[in-house]
């Protein structure tokens, strides 16, 4: 089975309170899950690497799956696995080309590992796609919510 994922996040400040949201199709286009959560003090990287993870975490478990498609408005998250950085860091001991530590490493290992175990394809979408419109949105409604706990 393969799951198409869209993904973001959203930041109230940066740093400041955030939310991240994913909305999971089928090969069909039918939904299969759809979340959203919040942090109070993170930052929008953050919160676009945990929309990601969280999602893959809810397919792993829940599902037999042979390839996810992530789609995601973040160049800092796409650009991570389509230019190699992420396996760069990982063989450096999490330290970039100028030998300073990876920032949100804790959670760049999270996605990793999940990506060692299926198959992912990141693809950038630009944010007026209307799936991407939806996430963010939900994103947003997220922070927002963390605002008023």
């Amino acid at each position: 089975m393969e799951f198409h994922v869209y993904t973001d996040g959203s930041c109230k400040g940066n740093p400041g309170v955030g939310g991240y949201a994913y909305i999971v199709y089928d090969e069909l286009g039918e939904v299969w899950l759809r979340s959203s959560g919040f942090e109070k003090e993170t930052t929008n990287n953050r919160m676009e690497i945990m929309a990601i993870i969280q999602s893959l975490v809810m397919i792993e478990k829940s599902y037999k799956v042979n390839k996810v498609f992530v789609y995601s408005d973040s160049a800092y998250v796409v650009n991570c696995f389509k230019e190699g950085w992420i396996e760069k860091w990982q063989k450096n001991g999490w330290k970039t080309y100028d030998k300073k530590d990876v920032l949100n490493r804790d959670l760049w290992e999270a996605l990793y590992g999940l990506t060692q175990k299926m198959v992912v394809e990141f693809t950038r979408v630009p944010r007026k796609d209307y799936r991407i419109r939806f996430v963010n949105a939900e994103a947003s409604a997220a922070a927002k919510k963390a605002m008023i706990k």
